[in-house]
């Protein structure tokens, strides 16, 4: 559970929790569309596209707020960091990886991220090792090694595909590590909008791919990158910073592993693709993890007054 910042212990933070909310059946979402739209688009032009729909957006936001701070000389190597990483060659390396492997697949692999996340978190950023969090790390990633055994069974391009995911996954990592000290200042739409813009800057070199595809594109493949860029990025990105400017990164990230069922459910029921049994058992047990992960020791009644949050 969630806590509110200077609320009474145990008491939720409601619109954190929605934020979550959002932004997890937004990125589930994601990974369906990058799979459909995958043939009309290639990695970098479809990345590059999604980015400045994105720009766009949180720029209309930005302007209607007026809110921006100037950021000090290490902020902006933060964001540098998190523009490159997590909206640059994660987008790259995501939209190539589901070219290669199924959208459910995909989704479960990038969930390695949070599992890094949440680890590096606890030793870069001071938010501890609780003990159900180990625990629970431990068996999602498990099931993370079975889901990317049963993936590189079908051959070198599925491998290839399953590479991709983790390198996703890494940079999702070190962009969100990048993310969670800037918005400590400065406000979380400001931070998601300038490493949008860093990102999109980052893919300029596909712009004459994003044209020629575009032009080529059926109109449905055009609007499904525009939903892209609006919802999944423009909208859950500002979310998800909403939520991880209240609550700790690690416990946010272990989260996220409720997109990949919304995933496999999404791409079985309008792709018709599913991801292999063996990879299904790892994913289930990647949700086990979470649910331990979650969980927390009973505090002594000396330390319910300092509890401020939980998993």
């Amino acid at each position: 559970m969630v806590t509110r910042a200077g609320g009474s212990p145990g008491s939720p933070d409601v619109p954190a929790l929605l934020a979550v909310a959002v932004t997890v059946v937004s990125w589930a979402s994601a990974f369906v569309v990058i799979r459909w739209v995958g043939p009309s688009f290639a990695p970098a032009p479809l990345a590059l596209g999604r980015l400045l729909v994105g720009v766009v957006a949180l720029g209309a936001l930005l302007a209607v707020r007026r809110r921006w701070m100037a950021p000090q000389r290490r902020e902006w190597a933060l964001l540098l960091l998190c523009g490159l990483a997590w909206f640059a060659a994660y987008n790259v390396a995501l939209n190539a990886a589901e070219r290669l492997v199924d959208a459910g697949t995909a989704a479960m692999l990038v969930n390695v991220g949070p599992l890094l996340i949440a680890l590096l978190a606890g030793a870069l950023l001071g938010e501890g090792f609780p003990r159900w969090l180990l625990a629970g790390a431990g068996i999602a990633f498990t099931g993370t090694v079975l889901i990317g055994v049963a993936t590189a069974g079908g051959g070198s391009a599925d491998v290839t595909g399953v590479l991709l995911c983790l390198l996703a996954a890494l940079t999702y990592a070190a962009g969100v590590l990048a993310q969670k000290p800037l918005l400590a200042r400065l406000p979380a739409l400001q931070v998601t909008w300038t490493a949008c813009t860093i990102g999109a800057l980052a893919c300029l070199p596909a712009a004459g791919g994003l044209v020629d595809d575009a032009a080529r594109a059926p109109a449905g493949a055009v609007a499904a990158l525009v939903y892209l860029g609006a919802v999944p990025t423009a909208l859950a990105f500002g979310t998800w910073a909403f939520a991880l400017s209240r609550m700790p990164a690690g416990r946010l990230a272990v989260a996220t592993y409720l997109s990949p069922p919304l995933a496999v459910l999404g791409s079985w029921a309008l792709l018709g693709e599913a991801p292999p049994l063996l990879a299904l058992a790892g994913g289930a047990l990647a949700l086990v993890g979470v649910a331990l992960s979650r969980r927390t020791s009973r505090p002594r009644p000396a330390a319910v007054e300092t509890l401020v949050e939980d998993a």
